[in-house]
């Protein structure tokens, strides 16, 4: 990792350039409550001059986020309530989350466990604590997935996801190991042949899911990092947050999309922004979403369309909410919005 020359503060931003000094003030007091992180290949792609770039709006502190609203939760999708042992997630019955850290490479302003990350939010999971973890896997048959997340899970060193991946092959009715993940598309350099091949598990099928938002996010650099894991039979598939400014266009969402099928990387989920707190400034309504959605159908290629869904709060689950297709009286619309009857009336 570049840890060295990540950003970590509002002067750091300041002096950077990333934002104007009569600002630190108030984002002193934003990023006293929320944690701050940019890497320099994050912040060579942001442009200062442009009070609306999609880049800064993602991860550069701001005003907005110390407004709340009575509708956000410290943890809006009910992390807590699924939890039964430590670093554990057991929301779905055939999947857990495993959040074996809280550190991230970057700290995203929209981050649904902003409350947990960062070096004021929980600690990682220590040796005897991971041990109760993945004892509880290996004690829940039902398990066909674990989703190794965080924080981000690719912060750590090889040598420890070694240990990991290793562990998680001793279980037997695990069959799949999915790493989520922001570094490749913030820090490309980071993933070195070392860290790709200790993500290896034998006998799991492993995949990495990229957490990207903007297509200028999908540098060469980045395309070249996820090459890597591609090239080493690892197959990956990417995470989208619906974001009020970034992408929430269906232009720039499609040129996303298509961005990640040219780097062999299958679109998977467009989330509909949680309600963390300090979030509202970024968030679409479910209405706007829908609408992108609908322009998105028929535009760009069925290989670039993810699926939009909601994490209802308070743990409740993961839902589709896409556009409808099917209207009354059996009718069905095409991507135009012209109706038609189906089956064909004679």
């Amino acid at each position: 990792m570049t840890a060295a020359s990540t950003l970590r503060s509002p002067q750091a931003l300041a002096d950077a350039g990333l934002i104007a000094p009569e600002r630190l003030p108030a984002l002193e007091s934003v990023a006293a409550q929320y944690a701050v992180a940019i890497t320099p290949a994050l912040a060579e792609l942001i442009d200062p001059a442009d009070p609306a770039d999609p880049i800064a709006r993602q991860f550069l502190p701001a005003e907005a986020e110390l407004e709340m609203n009575d509708l956000e939760s410290a943890d809006p999708i009910g992390d807590f309530t699924h939890s039964p042992v430590e670093g554990i997630v057991h929301r779905y019955p055939d999947r857990v989350l495993l959040k074996i850290t809280h550190t991230c490479a970057v700290y995203c302003r929209f981050c649904f466990r902003r409350e947990m990350v960062g070096p004021d939010g929980l600690k990682p999971l220590t040796p005897k604590a991971l041990d109760a973890a993945l004892a509880y896997v290996a004690e829940h048959p039902e398990i066909w997935e674990v989703i190794v997340t965080g924080g981000d899970p690719l912060v750590l060193s090889p040598r420890r996801l070694a240990e990991l991946t290793e562990r998680l092959a001793k279980i037997d009715h695990v069959k799949v190991v999915r790493f989520h993940t922001r570094v490749p598309a913030v820090d490309p350099q980071a993933i070195t042949d070392d860290l790709v091949e200790a993500l290896k598990c034998p006998g799991k099928a492993v995949y990495v899911a990229l957490h990207a938002n903007h297509p200028r996010e999908m540098t060469a650099e980045v395309r070249a990092a996820c090459a890597k894991f591609v090239d080493a039979g690892l197959p990956m598939i990417s995470q989208t947050v619906l974001l009020k400014g970034v992408n929430d266009d269906p232009a720039v969402l499609g040129a996303l999309m298509r961005a990640f099928v040219e780097t062999r990387i299958k679109p998977y989920y467009l989330h509909q922004g949680d309600l963390a707190p300090g979030t509202g400034h970024l968030r679409t309504s479910v209405e706007e979403g829908r609408a992108v959605m609908r322009e998105m159908r028929g535009r760009f290629s069925g290989l670039c369309q993810p699926t939009y869904v909601l994490d209802i709060p308070d743990g409740h689950g993961k839902v589709p909410i896409g556009p409808d297709y099917l209207a009354q009286g059996g009718e069905v619309e095409d991507p135009n919005g012209v109706s038609h009857p189906y089956p064909p009336r004679s």
